[in-house]
């Protein structure tokens, strides 16, 4: 049996490597899910004598998108952003990810800007204290403000539309 043990090792290792292959690297589990968010109160972007607070969000259905100017995903990912602003759909609170306040402020002057409004989180705190692994990733927040769903990576048409849209009519019929 001892002849073997190295043997059954190496078969348990290539089980789990087939397993480990098989799943979604986007699909990062956070732990998170189902809890309250984390609270915070940082300076708005472009009104840095007005602080933001999730609890301020209690009430509503509300999407917390971490982007950067820095970050290439969240360039794919804006226009969509900025094509469910314009639809009103929910509300999208940015929180802008160790960034410089000058280059974040030319960017969504660039590229549009789908927020109601942008924490500006120069530390990357808030963004441990989510679980942010990278940018971009998007939380969806309950009117209760727990955490629903964590979107890692950017949103595509096709996450949004199979997984965000169906997630928020069911999070809006039963909050009436």
């Amino acid at each position: 049996m001892k002849r073997f043990l190295p043997l059954i090792i190496f078969a348990c290792l290539c089980v789990f490597l087939v397993i480990g292959l098989q799943l979604n690297p986007k699909d990062v589990p956070s732990p998170l899910i189902g809890k309250v968010a984390p609270q915070f109160s940082q300076p708005i972007l472009n009104q840095t004598s007005q602080n933001f607070s999730p609890e301020q969000m209690r009430g509503k259905v509300w999407l917390l998108n971490v982007w950067a100017s820095w970050c290439v995903s969240c360039r794919e990912e804006h226009p969509l952003l900025n094509e469910l602003a314009k639809q009103q759909t929910i509300p999208i609170i940015g929180l802008n990810y160790k960034d410089q306040d000058d280059a974040a402020k030319e960017w969504l002057s660039k590229m549009g800007d789908p927020y109601q409004l942008s924490v500006v989180d120069r530390s990357g705190n808030i963004g441990i204290n989510y679980g942010v692994y990278g940018v971009p990733e998007t939380f969806l927040i309950n009117s209760q403000g727990i955490i629903v769903h964590k979107f890692t990576g950017p949103l595509t048409p096709s996450l949004i539309q199979k997984e965000l849209l169906p997630m928020l009519a069911k999070l809006n019929q039963s909050s009436l």
